[in-house]
């Protein structure tokens, strides 16, 4: 979705999303910021999780939270590692209002290719926004009835860990 909304943002302004590694040398980039070997703009950091600035912000300020330690994926993640990342995301969002980049936030976490994630590292992305800044949330939005919600409901619910 990001990468979708990166493209239509950048088209409207004459600009491409390049697509960048998400390895190095056989390691993921994200990795390598954590560890110190890596270049990034940190912003935050804690003892579970470190901020830093996207190479290619959708709006000024865009920041991504990762955790310090590697998970491909959200189910990957331990609850101590969720936790640490919800809580710095909180805190850069807080900051980006303090700092006068933000009228409002939004987080956005890709999990999986369909969901355009890049970068085998889970991430969240704490978007700063303003009135006009040019983002577009694009769906088929739909309404489903009750009934249709309820059986969906028990579905996931059954599949639950």
């Amino acid at each position: 979705m990001l990468a979708r909304l990166r493209r239509a943002v950048g088209r409207r302004l004459g600009r491409v999303r390049e697509h960048l590694p998400a390895e190095v040398d056989g390691e993921c980039v994200f990795c390598r910021i954590v560890d110190g070997r890596g270049e990034a703009s940190v912003v935050a950091e804690s003892d579970g999780a470190i901020a830093f600035l996207d190479l290619q912000p959708v709006t000024p300020g865009h920041v991504l939270v990762v955790p310090r330690v590697h998970a491909a994926h959200l189910a990957d993640t331990t609850d101590a590692d969720g936790t640490a990342v919800w809580a710095l995301a909180r805190r850069v969002a807080a900051g980006l209002r303090a700092a006068g980049l933000a009228d409002g936030v939004n987080l956005l976490l890709a999990d999986g290719a369909v969901a355009w994630q890049t970068v085998w590292h889970v991430h969240v992305h704490v978007i700063p926004r303003r009135r006009g800044d040019g983002l577009r949330l694009l769906a088929a939005w739909t309404r489903p009835g009750r009934a249709r919600l309820d059986t969906t409901a028990d579905r996931i619910r059954a599949a639950v860990p």
